[in-house]
């Protein structure tokens, strides 16, 4: 704290989160983003440093049904990886549709939220860990 109040004397701090460091598990992005004209859309896929260089993402509506958020995730590569792929072992795939339907209410439910990113969700064998989350508020809604 003390670092950063000697380098950002202008920067307010209301506190830190320190977590536990979480070296595996399948790397995804869960994000949403409030659209002019389609409204809320919820977005999955490839993540951490992998989301810019594959491109493997799907979009849907929120809210989303349960089929919904498991055929967009399905609709990617990151999703077929999910259950397992060329050796490695399947992860927690009910973590990641949970996780997404949730995102989906949260956007639906707050329009003062404008995105939300999740990048990376790590995905291990049995549930998920946000590793790092933005999330942008405007005063428009």
């Amino acid at each position: 704290m003390a670092k950063v109040r000697a380098a950002q004397p202008e920067a307010r701090i209301d506190g830190v989160v320190i977590q536990q460091m979480v070296r595996h598990g399948q790397e995804v992005i869960v994000g949403a983003v409030r659209d002019e004209q389609f409204g809320p859309l919820i977005m999955f896929g490839a993540g951490g440093v992998e989301v810019e260089g594959r491109r493997d993402v799907a979009f849907g509506l929120a809210p989303l049904s349960r089929a919904a958020a498991e055929t967009m995730i399905d609709a990617t590569f990151a999703g077929k990886q999910l259950r397992g792929f060329r050796g490695s072992a399947p992860a927690d795939r009910e973590a990641v549709i949970d996780r997404v339907l949730r995102l989906a209410q949260f956007i639906s439910d707050f329009p003062q939220v404008a995105e939300v990113e999740i990048n990376p969700l790590r995905v291990m064998s049995e549930g998920a860990v946000a590793i790092d989350v933005r999330i942008r508020v405007t005063s428009n809604a």
